[in-house]
């Protein structure tokens, strides 16, 4: 992901990547090389942000090690823009977001579903009415098993949570974004050495029937593969990031058709490593991200506080699994 982000900010007429952070100085300088960025490597984060004039820290480490993180760059008095999952609990991301409000300084979090063009387009859609009300949803997320982590901390339930957490969640914020808090989940799935490695979500709403599955329980070869499903009145929207196109509608007594939506013209990554290789997504949330900064205005879509209300959902769902029982979710005053 700090390669990806790296790129981003590259593409970005208002951003100018300083200085890389990395445990392996060497590594980090290749990938920066394959990216074309030319910028002095560290292995000390406090070295790197007391040698450069640094507006904004962009953390893209395991997360056991975004707290640190995030505590010594509002400490530094920058920015902040920090990979998902947020933190490990909901407490503690509360307690960050606190942190970063008393230092009067701006974060957003990587929930980049919220910023990819074809929910993008289905979040307008919902709210122009065109189809009516919408009747349900479902939302897949389908990965190979992760095998590019550091050290291979993605596969260790005590470090990533596992799939649920690491990978599922994405659905569980868009989830969230769209449609507002749930009443309720109930959860099921598979589990192994990584933890829930797949997971089968039901989110109780009234009149709307929401679900959403995510795992990483297929072969190292078969790749990766995200959509959904958005049955309303008169219409249905499809996504499938193998199809091509990749999102389709039918309306009304209309033929299935695609459904165009507006996509940012930054190509895909240089590197390999993650599931995607389209920057999209990347590019409107890290672009909205500086824009903000820009204007002197606090993030309001993947702000803290949501991020840590996604931690809290997703930890339900892992808690409603493992008790093979609902989990009612406590509802906003």
């Amino acid at each position: 992901m700090g390669g990806i982000h790296a790129q981003v900010y590259g593409a970005l007429s208002d951003a100018v990547v300083v200085a890389v952070v990395d445990d392996d100085v060497n590594r980090a300088k290749t990938k920066m090389k394959q990216i074309g960025i030319d910028v002095p490597a560290y292995s000390d984060f406090n070295q790197a942000v007391k040698a450069h004039d640094i507006d904004v820290v962009d953390i893209c480490v395991p997360t056991s090690h975004h707290a640190r993180y995030i505590k010594g760059a509002l400490e530094a008095g920058k920015h902040v823009f920090c990979e998902k999952p947020f933190a490990g609990t909901a407490i503690e991301a509360r307690k960050l977001a606190t942190a970063a409000r008393r230092a009067g300084r701006k974060m957003q979090i990587g929930h980049c579903i919220r910023f990819w063009p074809e929910y993008q387009a289905l979040e307008s859609y919902k709210k122009a009415k065109r189809g009516g009300r919408l009747l349900s949803l479902s939302l897949f997320r389908r990965s190979a098993r992760p095998n590019y982590s550091v050290g291979d901390w993605i596969n260790q339930e005590k470090l990533s949570g596992g799939s649920a957490f690491d990978l599922h969640i994405h659905d569980t914020d868009y989830v969230l974004h769209l449609l507002g808090r749930p009443k309720a989940v109930t959860s099921v799935g598979t589990k192994d050495v990584t933890g829930w490695s797949h997971m089968f979500t039901t989110y109780h709403f009234d009149n709307i029937a929401v679900t959403a599955e995510g795992g990483w329980n297929y072969p190292a070869q078969w790749g990766f593969q995200m959509g959904f499903e958005a049955v309303f009145e008169h219409a249905v929207l499809e996504f499938d990031s193998r199809a091509n196109p990749t999102l389709m509608i039918t309306e009304k007594s209309g033929k299935r058709q695609p459904l165009g939506f507006e996509q940012p013209q930054v190509g895909d990554s240089k590197i390999n490593g993650g599931n995607i290789s389209s920057l999209g997504g990347y590019f409107n949330e890290l672009q909205y991200f500086i824009a903000c900064l820009q204007a002197g205005r606090q993030p309001t879509i993947a702000t803290p506080l949501q991020a840590a209300e996604s931690v809290q959902t997703v930890l339900a769902e892992i808690k409603s699994a493992n008790l093979g029982r609902t989990i009612k979710l406590r509802q906003k005053s």
